[in-house]
């Protein structure tokens, strides 16, 4: 299933392999989606997004795509170190002067009328806006500059809805206020990754059920992530990919390797990623060395060509407790034929069917997290079961093609 040699030239950016013949719109989209084609002839489309590096290993597929089926496609991010590699793409950046995570009244005053000039100056016929403050301020910059329609596509709800304290219930009080204000339009879907976060939707009645979509996170390349061939020698390795927050459950899968070490189970874990310093929540550095230097894990830092990490691994794990969606690093390990443990959780069991394509745990729970990884580990027979299931269920619900098809058919209902 690998590509072959003489397919178009590929684009390799941020471990997102973008082929030239990634999407002809026009002809891959069967049925009602193929009226995309007819809908955008020429409407220029907007994604905005936090985070250029987000977009180009979760969205840049579908822009592509966009681009293919005729839309004049534009994309917004602040400045970053990978813009220049999505300005690659030849899809037109601009700048969007916004904080992640700040909260100064007076910055995001700015950062809400810098879009609505934006709008103005662009006259986008379809915005997309992706991660939380793109889709509340953007929302409302869209209502006051007329914007024809508008996607907000929900990728997660973050770490404001994965903390339990006080400041973090007021906030998340705060937040439901927001978007109960924020996410009207007349032409508006709203995108959701799992059926709890459109169920948690409906019941604070932040969006009709009419404007709601689920569609199961950003896809995988089913053709780039494929299982391995052949049988690994020696001890297992056990491999967490995710940004370093201890939400993800970076100390659980610490905790969990210090255990097999204490129970002299052989098996090596290998946490790849890196901090996200725009988040309150992010693992430092220097503890990072320090669980390095003391030999539980095996901490690598960030690699950008996923699909050779997965080749290298034979178990993934993400003890998450983070506000997900759809966790990308599960569906590309799924796609790999790899045996997953993760945390009974949201977004998390939408693809791990417990017992049949991997294990879930409890969050927080770093014995149960071990325990899982063991019987794993000292099955081999099971691993392989377990892999082949969620490669079919990769392939079958979550493949590139099938996510692009139905974003690409939302864009053309609502320009239609």
């Amino acid at each position: 299933m690998t590509c072959c040699c003489d397919e178009a030239p590929a684009l390799e950016i941020l471990g997102v392999t973008v082929s030239a013949q990634l999407v002809s719109s026009a002809e891959k989209l069967p049925g009602p989606e193929g009226a995309a084609t007819a809908a955008s002839a020429g409407a220029r489309l907007l994604f905005v997004v936090n985070h250029a590096g987000f977009f180009i290993s979760h969205r840049l597929p579908l822009a592509l795509a966009a681009r293919d089926a005729g839309y004049d496609v534009h994309v917004a991010t602040p400045q970053s170190k990978h813009v220049p590699q999505l300005q690659a793409t030849g899809i037109t950046w601009h700048e969007l002067r916004l904080s992640r995570s700040g909260l100064s009244p007076i910055g995001e005053w700015q950062s809400f009328r810098g879009l609505c000039e934006l709008y103005r100056q662009l006259r986008p016929r379809l915005v997309h806006h992706v991660t939380s403050k793109p889709v509340l301020y953007g929302t409302v910059a869209a209502r006051v500059t007329g914007t024809h329609a508008v996607v907000n596509a929900i990728s997660g709800m973050g770490h404001v809805f994965a903390q339990g304290d006080l400041p973090h219930r007021l906030l998340r009080a705060g937040v439901s206020i927001i978007y109960r204000l924020a996410l009207r339009h007349p032409r508006m879907r709203v995108i959701v990754q799992n059926r709890e976060h459109r169920e948690l939707f409906l019941k604070r009645s932040w969006v009709r059920d009419s404007d709601m979509v689920l569609i199961p996170g950003s896809g995988v390349d089913v053709d780039r992530f494929v299982p391995r061939l052949g049988d690994h020698v020696g001890p297992i390795r056990i491999l967490m990919a995710a940004r370093l927050l201890y939400t993800k459950g970076v100390e659980e899968f610490v905790a969990a390797a210090r255990l097999f070490r204490k129970r002299k189970l052989d098996a090596r874990f290998i946490l790849v990623g890196e901090p996200d310093p725009d988040n309150p929540g992010s693992v430092p550095q220097e503890v990072l060395r320090q669980w390095h230097a003391e030999g539980s894990i095996e901490y690598r830092g960030r690699q950008e060509d996923m699909s050779s990490v997965f080749a290298e691994s034979d178990i993934v794990c993400l003890p998450t407790y983070y506000g997900e969606g759809i966790p990308k690093v599960l569906v590309e390990a799924a796609a790999c034929g790899l045996p997953i443990v993760t945390t009974d959780w949201p977004g998390c069991r939408e693809i791990v069917e417990h017992g049949i394509n991997g294990l879930l745990v409890p969050i927080r729970n770093s014995d149960a997290l071990a325990t899982a990884l063991a019987t794993l580990a000292g099955d081999p027979a099971l691993r392989k079961a377990m892999g082949r299931r969620g490669r079919a269920r990769a392939e079958g619900e979550y493949s590139l093609d099938s996510i692009i098809s139905k974003t690409l058919a939302v864009y053309a209902d609502l320009l239609a």
